[in-house]
């Protein structure tokens, strides 16, 4: 092993710097890889010390920026990265609580563990993933879109945004839990929103530590919590009661907790975690994602007519059902390409457990390494004028020509999305089904922002204000060219 010690990055951080790194963490991203290019080092000057006060050491910070170094971290040795932020606690620290608010909205889910026991709610849960189960969420999927155009109104201004969040939380009610949460999708998206936001204002552990007292924020973090739990309850309670196995995911999860073999294998907090981990992961991600696409397709005309040409072909009027997909190509380069542009998550940590070499720099233990979606799909080296939206970048033969993790919108490896192949199939269908019907405008005057927001995921600073146009669907022969 190497014994060269950190690659060159900005040094020795002060308070204002990392406040500005605060307000644009993106822009810090994007200046280190242009100035540092695939690995750098970065010195947190006075936050040195108060990391170490709180894991024991002096950690090291890693920003890695080349698909080799992503598939080393998410696949190749991906023991020696691990989503947990510190070692375990010492004896004098475990009375002080160290979750983030979100991290306490999640408590022991499979976004949140690590080591076996990540690996057996993983193993628990995936059968409701599998290809036979996600084909028979199509029709669920594309039922629920199409009662949301329905409703709409033309000539309307709605916040997309909003109305993705909602129908994306529909769409996970009906699938996994097979729940109608159509009439409290509003609330329970506001109270996900209520908690991000917190997260995003103060984050672990001064978030923990602040949820001790009756704070007006902890309070309101309580009623937001409390609203999900609701829901939560309601969804495992029915269930329970009404004895039905629909062998979604709902139901594997209450065989889980009864026991498998004989023994317990899920407990009643473990349940309720998981729960409220797979609604908030699979409505948030993909709601976003959606908003994005409609903002690019109302600024490029001329993909959003290719679009409804391929649409109006292959559907020819009718509503979109699983095995369509296949002819679906260019709806699904056009959502690749809002995933490359806005990736839902964009940026991933990992802590090293053991010393390693990346790059040929000895990183030690205990080290934070970070993984930027947005920096690596933003790098011209792999996409060409990479802040333009060009759907055809996802032909087989452009493709073909990138390194595998120059695009990791679902992560990769064991680690990698659980629910990536249900996001592409209902961010697809939704597509099919809404633009069969509307258009969508930005409001004039709206401001987006330049950069989106950047705090747990890529949303709009904002929300998404458009007006939505009614469009008559074309059947024909047409090839979109």
């Amino acid at each position: 092993m190497t014994t060269a010690l950190h690659p060159p990055g900005p040094k020795h951080l002060h308070w204002g710097d990392v406040l500005a790194i605060r307000q644009d963490p993106i822009g810090f991203l994007m200046r280190v890889a242009r100035d540092y290019g695939d690995i750098a080092h970065v010195k947190l000057g006075p936050w040195h010390f108060y990391m170490t006060l709180l894991y024991g050491q002096s950690p090291h910070f890693y920003i890695l920026n080349h698909p080799d170094f992503v598939k080393e971290v998410l696949v190749t040795h991906h023991r020696n990265f691990v989503r947990s932020p510190g070692p375990v606690q010492r004896q004098s620290q475990k009375r002080i609580p160290r979750k983030s608010w979100l991290g306490s909205l999640l408590g022991e889910g499979v976004v949140t563990t690590d080591g076996d026991v990540y690996r057996r709610q993983r193993r628990l849960i995936q059968p409701a993933f599998d290809p036979q189960h996600l084909a028979s969420y199509g029709a669920v999927i594309t039922d629920c879109a199409v009662r949301t155009r329905e409703r709409w109104k033309d000539g309307a201004t709605l916040d997309i945004a909003h109305e993705m969040g909602e129908l994306t939380l529909a769409i996970v009610g009906n699938t996994f839990f097979g729940a109608d949460m159509d009439s409290e999708a509003r609330e329970i998206v506001k109270a996900f929103a209520t908690i991000l936001e917190l997260n995003d204002r103060i984050t672990a552990p001064l978030a923990g530590v602040l949820q001790r007292f009756p704070l007006p924020i902890t309070r309101r973090f309580q009623r937001a919590l409390g609203r999900v739990n609701a829901t939560t309850f309601r969804v495992s309670n029915q269930r329970q009661v009404s004895g039905k196995d629909s062998s979604d995911l709902l139901s594997i999860l209450l065989h889980a907790r009864d026991g498998e073999g004989g023994e317990c294998a899920m407990t009643d907090v473990q349940l309720r975690d998981q729960i409220r981990t797979l609604l908030l992961a699979g409505h948030f991600g993909a709601a976003n994602a959606l908003t994005w696409t409609w903002y690019l397709l109302s600024q490029h005309p001329d993909v959003e007519a290719k679009l409804h040409t391929e649409l109006d072909c292959v559907l020819a009027g009718r509503p979109p059902r699983v095995e369509d997909l296949e002819h679906l190509q260019y709806t699904e380069m056009v959502f690749a390409e809002a995933l490359r542009l806005y990736p839902p998550i964009w940026v991933m940590y990992r802590r090293v457990l053991s010393d390693c070499e990346i790059g040929g720099y000895f990183v030690p233990g205990n080290s934070f390494v970070f993984l930027s979606q947005y920096v690596m799909h933003h790098d011209p080296r792999y996409f060409s004028d990479p802040f333009r939206f060009d759907p055809l970048r996802w032909l087989p033969a452009a493709k073909a020509e990138r390194p595998e993790f120059a695009y990791f919108p679902f992560g990769g490896g064991p680690r990698g999305c659980i629910g990536e192949g249900f996001v592409w199939m209902e961010g697809m269908l939704v597509i099919a089904s809404l633009a069969q019907r509307w258009q969508m405008r930005l409001l004039p005057g709206h401001a987006v922002g330049i950069q989106p927001q950047a705090s747990t995921t890529l949303r709009p600073k904002n929300g998404m204000r458009m007006i939505l146009e009614r469009r008559k669907p074309m059947p024909g022969p047409k090839s979109i060219g």
